[in-house]
């Protein structure tokens, strides 16, 4: 009789382009949108959580990866009923097409305008890459229902105040803004599309929005490269370029380079570039309006400004867009040093409800890329690398557990965050070891001795590593790192520890 085959044990491993969160990250994490949440409530923005998975219908063809539409999600078909097939359902790639869709769904329930914030985890589809991962948090804000530039302002003040109130000081940052109508009227004027052909116009725009986007990365060389016949990379790789002529290239060019020293200057200049173009001086209007409602709430150019290099990837942008970046260097993984970038970006997308409703619905917002924001907060010595571990309890006796839940309770009825060791007690340095690992301030020492004479020893451990690593064997004598106290005033000396830690 054959030998039954052994089931293959599963890998212990994250699937490629995910990863697990552990203690210190998670409550960082939670700490920062806390802090982001108070100020969108304090804008008057209401909380939404919506589904995490939506229909690939409603999802759209808003994907990331534009070159693959519906190909960038994590998609399944449900089962169909009889000859009717099941609906393709889709993990959700972002926080504005679901929001399009509740918006659509609940609208006459909805005060108008609708201003809400979320929070939560999205998926692409996409290959990973380092720091690149499929599975990645968001922070966004929207208001829809009003094409009053003040709602673009405000969210633009709304993103100034959450990066300061984060830990970002002035100075750190900026918040760039500008108008895909006025890049629409530079590349009308130069010849470029032709608005009265829809499809000419998507594709058009869409091939010099992808050229002007890379601008950070590939440099102004690398972009007038895109936007004539293209351009080989480092690796000898061919990208098409959009085929524009040196005269078009030029005026898109100049698009670019318009930025002034002023946010006057740049309007006017910005001006100049488009006239002939109703859409491109309405686009100019635009910023114009926001320029000054922002001055007027004292958002001046050291916190946001007018840079027309500010594109944003994404196709459904019609209007106002704006990108925050974080000014500091830092050191990349060759030790080079680098700005950190950009952290948040959005815009006005007033086509998106649209599709469900049949009528424009204006709408505008900001998704902040939370993972990023926290890595600039940890660059920037805003958030502690480890936060306090548990007070522990350790265990001398097994038989008298109840003793030791006791001494917990009133820990943590007192706010303490504290364990009893749970594990096996018999070695007594691997109770101080686990102490260790779980970056414990305070260890708890309670044995049959200690019992009889009514007092426990407490060793303080963040004055024992800080002695071990720094003092001379004399300061170690005069500054003992356990003490012996009474049962009584267990809680007192924890609590004078952890206030003076």
């Amino acid at each position: 009789m054959a030998k039954p085959k052994k089931t293959p044990r599963p890998k212990a491993e994250t699937p490629k382009g995910f990863r697990d969160y552990f203690g210190t990250e998670v409550t960082q994490r939670t700490e920062m949108l806390q802090a982001i949440a108070g100020v969108y409530h304090r804008y008057g923005f209401d909380a939404l959580e919506s589904s995490a998975v939506e229909t690939v219908e409603a999802l759209g063809k808003f994907l990331p990866d534009v070159d693959r539409p519906n190909a960038g999600v994590f998609a399944w078909q449900e089962d169909g009923e009889g000859e009717k097939p099941g609906d393709w359902l889709a993990l959700r790639y972002d926080m504005t097409a679901p929001l399009a869709r509740v918006y659509a769904q609940h609208r006459n329930d909805l005060p108008n305008p609708y201003r809400r914030y979320t929070m939560g985890p999205v998926w692409r589809n996409e290959k990973p890459g380092p720091g690149r991962f499929r599975q990645f948090y968001q922070c966004d804000a929207d208001t829809i229902g009003t094409a009053s530039m003040a709602a673009d302002a405000e969210i633009c003040a709304m993103l100034s105040d959450t990066l300061e109130e984060v830990g970002i000081a002035r100075g750190d940052y900026i918040v760039r803004i500008n108008n895909r109508k006025v890049l629409n009227g530079v590349m009308e004027v130069a010849g470029v599309l032709d608005p009265s052909d829809p499809d000419k116009f998507a594709y058009e725009r869409g091939i010099v929005l992808r050229a002007i986007d890379k601008l950070d990365r590939l440099g102004m060389e690398g972009v007038r490269a895109l936007l004539g016949e293209g351009r080989k990379d480092d690796s000898g790789d061919f990208t098409d370029g959009a085929g524009l002529t040196d005269a078009q290239a030029d005026t898109v060019m100049g698009f670019m380079q318009a930025k002034r020293d002023t946010g006057a200057a740049t309007v006017a200049r910005l001006y100049e570039l488009v006239e002939g173009s109703e859409i491109g001086k309405a686009g100019v209007g635009e910023l114009e309006t926001m320029a000054s409602l922002l001055d007027a709430g004292g958002y001046h150019a050291d916190r946001i400004e007018i840079d027309p290099s500010v594109v944003r990837g994404l196709g459904y942008y019609t209007g106002p867009v704006y990108e925050a970046e974080l000014t500091f260097e830092i050191l990349d993984e060759k030790g080079r040093k680098r700005n950190f970038g950009s952290v948040a970006g959005g815009g006005r997308y007033d086509d998106l409800v649209k599709r469900f409703t049949g009528q424009e619905v204006p709408a505008t917002g900001i998704s902040i890329g939370v993972d990023r924001l926290l890595a600039a907060l940890q660059a920037k010595g805003r958030m502690q690398s480890t936060n306090p571990g548990p007070v522990v309890v350790t265990v001398m006796d097994r038989d008298r557990m109840a003793d030791y839940q006791a001494m917990v309770a009133e820990l943590r009825q007192a706010g303490i965050r504290a364990e009893v060791y749970l594990g096996n007690p018999k070695n007594f340095g691997n109770q101080l070891k686990y102490a260790d690992k779980r970056a414990s301030p305070v260890a708890i020492i309670e044995g049959g001795d200690e019992k009889e004479r009514g007092v426990v020893q407490i060793k303080d451990l963040i004055l024992g590593s800080k002695i071990a690593e720094t003092a001379t064997h004399e300061e170690w004598k005069d500054r003992p790192s356990q003490f012996e106290v009474p049962r009584a005033q267990m809680l007192a000396k924890v609590q004078e520890i952890l206030n003076n830690a």
